[in-house]
């Protein structure tokens, strides 16, 4: 019998549909890798010229392996993920709250029963390449290994060395709680061999040793794209948008290429070196949250030629836009509180800044007190979602000590969601480029999140 047109039709829709979903299915899996965009020829460390851009610095190359270890432990920023509020360091128990259920940080101290003491090298490899604990047990991809891949085994022992070196903390952390299919870990290693390459850094024979250098630690150490690069439908990295920024547990992680924009176009090199290494660069702003804590606990203790090497390396990033970010407004506002804001503004957010903000910020945005509490020029006041600015209400921002940095208090407490955010909305319509519209339900969520 003949099928009639319109099944045939049908059968032709479903076949075009279906090599649609394959064709997008290939373009993501066979997206571009976190270097890929430099080009070049990749060739193993000893066939490369400029030296290894691995290890620790010259400085630290006649120190002990737990020295070095250390340097390294904290270039990787383990700290940060694996501690949680008010822990022990590297004792675990951090949530991390996800839309589909909360993963929780494991304990890294050479605990045997509850940390892992118990770990061989072979063990510890195998969890920083592959994703793969003992006994077979998939990891998920909130732990970077799809980063942490393109570490040299030696120096992820290390690593090892060091936190074995550390005092053992008892601690069992809470449970992860996903929601199903999420719950599957199985699934991680389907994930696994379609976006974690499973290779060692190999250095790009047309860059310099100081460009290889700051490919390292960007990428296999400090793992920058995995906040700052948006992810794909499968939750790895998209690399075709790298480092254009992205939100993160809470908060938004800025564009950091080049773009002019958006980006750190703008910024001199001493400016991303002052960032980066000590939480502030005058005119731009300081480090909060999450890219406060990597500051505080990574990127500070980074040598001078390793943090210029990071920059070098940023600085090669192909400028990429993002859409809703416009140009930042360095115009300073005037000093009367009875300008400089349209009239639908709420007066409620006038009245909190002057209440909790105008004694610092001041109301021209360039504080009367220090340099660290000016609003004018700062990235977060310029973005139209106001989530890191309403973030820093509610948490607060922490001192630098580097930069002798004095902390923000944190007004979570002190004022309601509708108050949070309608001081936001003011902040970002005094002292922005564009005005947001920030609401209590989100302020609500923001509080959640992790």
């Amino acid at each position: 019998m003949v099928k009639s047109r319109p099944l045939r039709f049908g059968l032709y829709a479903v076949a075009a549909v279906a090599a649609v979903a394959f064709i997008y299915f290939l373009w993501i899996v066979l997206g571009p890798g976190p270097m890929h965009f430099a080009g070049g020829k990749r060739v193993p460390i000893g066939n490369y010229g400029g030296g290894d851009p691995t290890g620790v610095p010259e400085q630290l190359s006649q120190a002990s392996l737990v020295e070095r270890g250390r340097y390294l432990t904290r270039a990787a920023d383990c700290e940060a993920c694996h501690t949680s509020k008010n822990g022990v360091p590297y004792s675990g128990g951090r949530a991390f709250v996800l839309p589909f259920g909360t993963l929780y940080s494991t304990n890294i101290t050479p605990d045997p029963k509850t940390g892992i003491g118990n770990y061989s090298n072979a063990d510890f490899l195998q969890v920083l390449h592959r994703g793969i604990a003992p006994g077979g047990k998939r990891l998920y991809p909130a732990m970077p290994y799809a980063s942490y891949t393109y570490m040299s085994d030696a120096d992820a022992l290390a690593i090892k060395a060091y936190l074995f070196s550390l005092r053992p903390i008892r601690l069992m952390g809470a449970q992860t709680n996903l929601k199903f299919p999420f719950n599957q870990r199985w699934l991680m290693g389907i994930w696994a061999l379609l976006f974690n390459p499973d290779k060692r850094f190999e250095p790009n024979a047309q860059r310099d040793a100081q460009w290889n250098r700051g490919a390292y630690l960007a990428e296999a150490m400090a793992h920058c794209g995995e906040c700052h690069t948006p992810r794909n439908l499968f939750q790895a990295l998209n690399n075709r948008a790298k480092f254009s920024g992205t939100a993160q547990a809470g908060w938004r992680a800025y564009n950091i290429t080049a773009d002019r924009t958006s980006g750190l176009g703008d910024w001199s090199d001493a400016d991303i070196a002052s960032y980066l290494s000590k939480g502030h660069a005058d005119g731009h702003g300081t480090a909060a949250g999450p890219m406060g804590e990597a500051v505080d606990a990574s990127l500070r203790y980074l040598t001078p030629p390793d943090m210029a090497a990071i920059v070098a390396y940023l600085r090669s990033v192909p400028a990429v836009g993002t859409n809703d970010l416009p140009r930042v407004n360095a115009r300073i506002a005037p000093s009367s509180p009875e300008e400089g804001v349209a009239s639908n503004v709420s007066p409620l957010g006038k009245a909190v800044f002057e209440g909790a903000c105008a004694s610092c910020h001041g109301w021209s945005g360039v504080s009367p007190v220090m340099a660290v509490a000016t609003l004018t020029g700062v990235r977060a006041v310029n973005d139209p979602t106001a989530i890191n600015v309403a973030q820093v209400i509610i948490s607060g921002a922490p001192g630098h000590a580097d930069a002798d940095i004095t902390s923000m208090p944190a007004f979570g407490d002190a004022y309601s969601d509708e108050e949070i955010a309608s001081v936001a909305n003011y902040v970002t319509a005094r002292f922005g480029a564009q005005s947001s519209a920030l609401t209590a339900e989100r302020v609500a969520k923001l509080r959640t999140a992790d």
